[in-house]
């Protein structure tokens, strides 16, 4: 895959227009590449300078583990994704990432991002933009589990991530090929897999979503993103912003 297929450089292209300067210091984001199997924890918790890594192939989630064994998803990371962005700027970190699928990502050393901020400031810029989107949606699912009832916040959050997996080439409004499982969704959405299921089966006999065989189906978009009050603004993916 050349560097201007990446998912990567699709979504960060979404902000500002990327210069050669700019692709060549991601092409070597890229030299480090490894695979990692399901269930593999790539980054834990309150570890010490963890490596940054760029999601190629695969899904991952990030999440924090209760004092009960309880796990709360944070959010789940598609092609394009950092993993570990914030954790290069803090001593330790402070969550876990784990591998949902056969993953294949490129290991980035904090000094290298440092050094590419210092030489592509447009680059640097990008990905600042991408950090700060990733707040934006951890902000949103908070958002949902406080206010949002389970119908709204499902719609919502599965509204999200066809919305995330169009911008970089892998779904559309009429649905993206999902590898979750119920009890993922249940632990991002502080509901029990029972409720889950409950709901996605309510969602579907209305007409709205059918999310079966790891497959997420809109099936009326408009009613669908009605109900939830899905805006894509916080997202901030119409265009560059920065030519």
């Amino acid at each position: 895959m050349s560097i201007l297929e990446s998912p990567l450089t699709r979504k960060l292209s979404t902000f500002v227009a990327l210069g050669d300067g700019d692709l060549e210091t991601l092409a070597r984001f890229h030299r480090r590449r490894r695979s990692f199997l399901p269930g593999h924890e790539m980054i834990h918790e309150g570890q010490k300078e963890p490596s940054v890594f760029i999601l190629a192939k695969g899904w991952a989630c990030s999440y924090k583990l209760l004092p009960d064994g309880e796990r709360q998803i944070v959010d789940f990371q598609i092609p394009g994704d950092f993993l570990g962005l914030r954790s290069a700027l803090l001593r330790t970190t402070d969550h876990s990432v784990e591998a949902i699928t056969p993953i294949e990502a490129s290991e980035v050393l904090a000094s290298d991002i440092f050094e590419a901020f210092a030489r592509a400031p447009r680059l640097a810029t990008a990905i600042l933009w991408a950090a700060s989107r990733d707040e934006a949606v951890v902000v949103e699912h908070l958002v949902d589990i406080g206010r949002r009832t389970a119908e709204e916040r499902t719609a919502h959050f599965l509204l999200e991530l066809g919305a995330r997996m169009e911008l970089v080439g892998l779904g559309d409004r009429t649905g993206f090929d999902c590898p979750l499982t119920q009890y993922h969704l249940a632990d991002a959405l502080g509901l029990s897999a029972v409720h889950v299921n409950r709901v996605l089966r309510t969602l579907r006999d209305d007409g709205l979503l059918t999310f079966q065989k790891g497959r997420v189906t809109f099936d009326d978009f408009s009613r669908l993103t009605a109900l939830a009050g899905f805006d894509t603004s916080y997202l901030d993916q119409d265009g560059p912003l920065l030519r």
